[in-house]
């Protein structure tokens, strides 16, 4: 008495709830495509086709089991087709969504060059009242200094880069504080953001090999996290996974 209560709740429960396993999952799929379907725009062929596609496999139904194991018709080939035109359809407004998101998350103002800043009320003005969001970077370097030059490359680089880092340089004689920024202590990287100095690097071009690049000054800030994630990686990183769906 007991077994055959449990043996018709469990069918019960067959019935009602939804498929939990990967073939469930596209037969309940199919299922509500077909539902969703207008009745109007489907051909009686096609949705006695998908009707059969995600019907429940008969235990005891030997036509059932036939019928799942006969190979592919070209109706079933075609609606399946279409499908992953669907998808693709999908992955292409997916990726433009991204795309929105990146130019909606980047809020802020945007540079995409680098600041000479030419006197010391200049860069305090920079960092006070450039907004909360913002990092700013600034190179205090001195013509003739080993180092410099390169770094002002790179700075060039990366402020292409990362168009929503403010990237700045200014000579330590224009700062008002040249006794402080000596050419012992150049090329000097300090960051800013809130209007709180967040890092500072004194001698930085010691932390690189003789000739340095962009990508080099890059992978120092990223150490320290200074710098955001690249809009281009991101988006190139979207475009690469829908590659390989």
């Amino acid at each position: 008495m007991e077994e055959a209560k449990s043996q018709s709740l469990e069918e019960d429960f067959e019935g009602q709830a939804t498929h939990t396993g990967p073939k469930g999952v596209i037969n309940d799929w199919r299922k509500f495509k077909l539902e969703s379907e207008d009745s109007d725009s489907v051909p009686p062929s096609k949705k006695e086709i998908l009707r059969q596609m995600s019907s429940p496999q008969s235990r005891d139904n030997k036509d059932s089991k036939e019928r799942f194991s006969r190979k592919m018709s070209i109706q079933e080939y075609e609606l399946i087709h279409r499908d992953k035109e669907d998808e693709n359809c999908l992955r292409k407004y997916r990726r433009q969504c991204m795309q929105d998101m990146h130019q909606k998350l980047s809020f802020g103002p945007r540079y995409g060059f680098v600041y000479e800043l030419e006197t010391g009320e200049q860069f305090l003005e920079t960092i006070e009242k450039e907004q909360k969001i913002t990092t700013i970077v600034v190179h205090i370097y001195e013509d003739g200094i080993k180092g410099c030059d390169a770094l002002n490359s790179s700075f060039t680089c990366l402020a292409v880069e990362y168009p929503m880092v403010k990237f700045c340089k200014i000579k330590a004689s224009n700062t008002g504080a040249r006794d402080r920024f000596s050419s012992d202590v150049l090329p000097t990287l300090l960051v800013y953001k809130g209007g709180e100095l967040i890092s500072n690097f004194i001698s930085v071009s010691e932390q690189f090999a003789e000739e340095f690049f962009a990508g080099d000054v890059e992978s120092f800030l990223n150490e320290y996290g200074l710098l955001p994630e690249r809009e281009t990686h991101a988006l190139d990183q979207t475009n690469t996974e829908e590659d390989i769906e």
